[in-house]
């Protein structure tokens, strides 16, 4: 009998180990956020003026998302070779609630553009994520509602 209480004890110790390992996983599973995205366009809209720029054509532009940051590159197609030569970088971390998702730039090759906090609103369709929202920097006098369409890189 006495051998049992410390084989009874251990399987239900064992057992919830378990659990909360498996607990632990679930907690940290990827959302649908999570991945690279390719900017296919984007609008801005500033002081009544709309600007809308094919991310396809000219310019690469991709933002990578894991659990906790994000980071965002674009470089022009033509290796710097011509006058559309252009390279931007940033990243930071990020929450997502629902829809509600804000950006807390950390660094950024614009670093008057560092330690801003930008909110969105997101909606993804299948492969597709869309992001809304005003950008506010007043160091660089910008005020602006960015809308922008992407695709998972698959």
């Amino acid at each position: 009998m006495k051998s049992v209480f410390p084989a009874l004890f251990l399987a239900v110790l064992m057992s919830a180990c378990d659990r909360t390992a498996s607990g632990t996983k679930e907690a940290s599973a990827a959302t649908p956020l999570q991945g690279t995205w390719k900017l296919l366009s984007g609008t801005l809209i500033e002081k009544g003026d709309t600007t809308v720029t094919d991310y396809t054509q000219r310019v690469s532009f991709i933002k990578i998302i894991n659990d906790s940051h994000f980071a965002f590159l674009q470089h022009d197609l033509n290796k710097g070779k011509d006058s559309t030569a252009s390279f931007s970088a940033g990243g930071g971390t990020y929450t997502l609630k629902d829809s509600a998702y804000t950006e807390k730039l950390e660094y950024c090759n614009a670093r008057e553009w560092e330690g801003n906090e930008f909110h969105f609103t997101i909606s993804i369709q299948n492969d597709t994520l869309v992001q809304r929202g005003v950008e506010k920097v007043e160091a660089a006098g910008v005020e602006r509602l960015n809308i922008e369409k992407y695709v998972r890189v698959k």
